[in-house]
């Protein structure tokens, strides 16, 4: 028996290079949120400085916006970087918090999420902190699904997107996920040659 494959059958390589090129694709600015709260009393702890969970949480919130704009779906939170706290917040202060998609993998995205405080009587702004997180985006069931790739169009844009394969090869690493060995961007940076 001879099989003959009908001209407009699909092969593997054009159904992938289909898949490629119908992948959806969003920019930074389509998910980008702004979020303003105030320091209240309840915010704060003893010292009347906000606390750091409280600002956490605001950080988590703005973060899962911008990944379910990006994504058109659910995100869940799958890791959390650094948090540093270079300035106290204290009570009556502004918070302005602004998050962006920095790059979108099969399934996760990375976001960048910077703080800056504001006494607004006194004038004066600090810059707190930032911070980036990584969500996966998910289905009704859990199950993670593909998410729009991000096509970055200012050079913070780039930079930042640029970056983001090193950060996110970093995170593995640190949980176990990938071998230093494996981190061809970070050795790129440190100038490891192979042995």
């Amino acid at each position: 028996m001879i099989f003959v494959r009908p001209k407009n059958e699909l092969t593997v390589s054009s159904l992938l290079y289909s898949f490629i090129m119908t992948r959806k694709k969003k920019h930074p600015k389509e998910s980008f949120v702004n979020m303003t709260e105030l320091v209240l009393p309840n915010d704060t702890n003893t010292l009347n400085n906000l606390m750091g969970g409280r600002l956490m949480h605001w950080m988590d919130i703005i973060s899962a916006i911008a990944g379910q704009k990006h994504c058109n779906s659910t995100v869940v939170t799958a890791s959390v970087d650094n948090i540093s706290f270079r300035s106290p917040i204290r009570l009556g202060d502004v918070v302005t918090l602004r998050a962006r998609v920095t790059r979108a993998f099969n399934s996760s995205i990375e976001i960048k999420i910077d703080v800056d405080a504001e006494n607004i009587p006194e004038g004066k702004k600090i810059d707190s902190n930032s911070a980036y997180f990584t969500f996966v985006a998910v289905d009704k069931e859990g199950k993670p699904v593909e998410v729009p790739e991000l096509v970055p169009e200012t050079p913070e844009e780039f930079e930042l997107y640029n970056g983001a394969l090193r950060r996110r090869q970093l995170r593995l690493i640190l949980s176990g996920r990938m071998k230093p060995a494996e981190a061809n961007e970070l050795k790129s940076i440190f100038d490891i040659k192979e042995a």
